[in-house]
């Protein structure tokens, strides 16, 4: 959307080649420190401040410094896991393969079911073992590392939280290329 930055998303076809371990890696730092998502954080951060969830911070400056903190690590440490430490060790690729076709409940489903469905490196169909366990290392690194409450339930909130950001980003991955050419045909056909 011009905002949050998406350098993993390609079209789906069958003659991408893989990435390379170092590609993935340096594919995730780019994403992880875009100006976007560094202000996605900051936006978090605030609709947390303003509903003071971990009331445990406080208010004021320090207290939205350390929310936007967590927000920030949360994130960088998933995105590092799912996207680059688990995919280069089980040989995954952690792009999102737009399907771009099919109905709009299709094309839905294909793109929450990537949570669970993800391609190898040699483009064969297997389970995402990186996002699954990825996500549930990092929420378990993040809980246990910095968070106030160190527990199973907070590991599991901060891990249930991060796929379902990402099952979001899916579908926007999917469909915002639809939407961004309907508004630009609105915008240019009065």
């Amino acid at each position: 959307m011009y905002v949050l930055p998406d350098f993993l998303t390609v079209d789906n076809a069958p003659n991408i080649p893989p990435l390379s371990s170092g590609q993935k890696y340096k594919l995730i730092a780019r994403n992880c420190f875009d100006p976007g998502q560094l202000m996605w954080y900051a936006a978090l951060a605030g609709i947390s401040q303003a509903a003071n969830t971990d009331a445990y911070y406080g208010q004021g400056t320090a207290g939205y410094a350390q929310r936007y903190a967590v927000r920030f690590a949360d994130g960088t440490i998933q995105d590092f896991m799912t996207r680059g430490v688990f995919p280069s060790f089980l040989h995954q690729d952690p792009r999102y393969f737009r399907l771009g076709r099919g109905s709009t409940m299709h094309r839905a489903l294909y793109a929450v079911e990537r949570i669970v469905i993800t391609r190898s490196d040699s483009g064969e169909r297997q389970f995402n073992y990186s996002e699954i366990v990825g996500g549930a290392v990092s929420g378990g690194i993040s809980t246990y590392a910095y968070h106030h409450n160190r527990n199973i339930s907070n590991a599991l909130n901060t891990w249930g939280t991060q796929v379902g950001y990402d099952a979001l980003a899916f579908l926007v991955r999917e469909f915002w290329p639809d939407v961004h050419e309907k508004l630009h045909k609105s915008h240019h056909n009065p």
